[in-house]
């Protein structure tokens, strides 16, 4: 079996992503590495997709698996709830901050489920408030929130939602900062193009004349666009234009939350304070599948002021053993220090090391744009610097990178459609904070020679 899946592009019994490309066996993971069956190690650049933030292998987290299961491994949640699910509600409010005080933690098994449920949660709160006629749900063009057909309906991304499209009831989707290739003059430093993207939320919501329920957004954008970064006074004016009109504010911290950016949550580095605030990933790094929904005293206390009942649930939110690890998980990110760890801001941190060994791949040719915050970066792909002219799709330039990278052991996330949903090429960077100076330097160069591999 290792032979055959390994080396050849055979027919799975697996649906794999792609029926066409041969998959290596991971079979061991240890801090910043994974091996595969044939014995090969890789430095693991990109968390796989963003996901491990504390490194992979870690025996505690196995061992309260273990326990949690010897306990009770799972009880439905309309018929209990379990210490684990009381006390680590408890605490992840608590790390999202006192604007959350008062709140409730609602537990899914990832992100794209967690999406789902707090574009119902908005609706629901409306429909509690008494204002029955908002179901709209605004989002960016560009963003992706996630796969299920709701989450999709509010994502941005072209190749991901195009053939679905016929399924999805849509709502509008309006402009989205991207500094790199702004529609707007950015001779300011983007502050007044970021001002200009704001206007346009608020002329959606007037068109929808009353109908909107909420707006989402991802603070830093994820792996569609990245790692861009919003322009400053952005989103202080996003959460403004939100609050004035009676919308909630949705925050999917899926791929930024957990200290990936140097901070608790990606908000508090333009001190926004979301309604909603979504969050998997990092949550369990990987351990257990887990995403969570925060919601805001406002939030909950309209629920339980009304009707008293939350019309949404899954088979396996809140299940104890998922939320063991999640426990053990962010107890972990505190003891280590790893948000600060993760701080590109910050002096002596990886993150700062990160920043800067990224940073010196822009004498690279075809290297555009490098951009991002604390663990979390994107390296943009161009044919051309000074008109940033993408590579042709078909071409699939970043996939390439990805491969030559992988030959070196070296694991990124490549994607494409950055710079109109079908073309541009960028490879997402997001190590695990446990990795040292000493292994970026490693990474950095392999992926350096990576790019000259593809380019020649």
């Amino acid at each position: 079996m290792q032979s055959t899946f390994t080396h050849q592009g055979l027919r799975s019994p697996l649906l794999r992503r792609s029926l066409r490309k041969p998959y290596p066996v991971a079979v061991r993971g240890e801090g910043v590495y994974l091996w595969d069956a044939d014995g090969k190690r890789y430095l693991d650049f990109s968390a796989s997709a963003a996901v491990n933030f504390i490194g992979h292998g870690v025996r505690e987290i196995a061992d309260v698996m273990v326990e949690q299961s010897r306990q009770v491994e799972f009880v439905h949640s309309s018929q209990f709830t379990t210490p684990v699910a009381e006390e680590f509600a408890a605490e992840l409010l608590d790390f999202a901050s006192g604007h959350f005080r008062g709140g409730a933690v609602f537990f899914t098994s990832g992100g794209s489920e967690a999406i789902e449920a707090a574009l119902k949660l908005a609706r629901q709160y409306q429909v509690e408030i008494g204002q029955a006629k908002r179901h709209q749900v605004l989002s960016r063009n560009q963003s992706y929130h996630g796969s299920t057909l709701g989450a999709l309906a509010v994502s941005g991304n072209r190749k991901r939602r195009e053939i679905y499209l016929p399924m999805v009831r849509e709502f509008a989707h309006i402009g989205m900062p991207y500094c790199y290739r702004c529609d707007f003059d950015c001779a300011d430093g983007c502050r007044n193009c970021g001002q200009q993207y704001a206007v346009e939320l608020d002329h959606a919501i007037e068109a929808t004349n009353g109908e909107a329920a909420a707006f989402i957004l991802e603070p830093v954008s994820g792996a569609t666009l990245g790692a861009v970064t919003p322009p400053p006074g952005y989103l202080q004016s996003i959460a403004e234009i939100c609050r004035r009109h009676g919308v909630l504010l949705i925050a999917d911290e899926v791929m930024t939350g957990m200290g990936r950016t140097g901070r608790n949550f990606a908000c508090e580095h333009w001190d926004i304070a979301p309604d909603i605030l979504v969050t998997a990933k990092g949550l369990s790094s990987g351990y257990a599948p887990l995403g969570a929904v925060i919601a805001t005293r406002k939030v909950v206390d309209a629920i339980a002021d009304g009707s008293g009942a939350l019309l949404h649930g899954y088979t396996y939110n809140a299940h104890p053993v998922s939320l063991a690890v999640g426990r053990a998980v962010l107890r972990r990110i505190q003891s280590q220090n790893l948000v600060h760890a993760a701080d590109s801001g910050a002096a002596v941190t990886v993150g700062g090391a990160l920043k800067t060994a990224l940073e010196s791949l822009r004498d690279l040719n075809i290297v555009g744009d490098v951009r991002g915050i604390g663990l979390l970066w994107g390296v943009e792909f161009v044919q051309d610097k000074k008109t940033k002219q993408p590579f042709p799709p078909e071409r699939n330039l970043a996939g390439q990178i990805g491969e030559a990278c992988r030959k070196r052991g070296l694991l990124v996330y490549p994607m494409q459609g950055c710079a109109d949903g079908v073309s541009g090429d960028h490879i997402l960077i997001a190590p695990p904070a446990v990795i040292t100076a000493e292994q970026i330097a490693w990474a950095v160069e392999q992926l350096r020679k990576g790019i000259a591999d593809t380019e020649r």
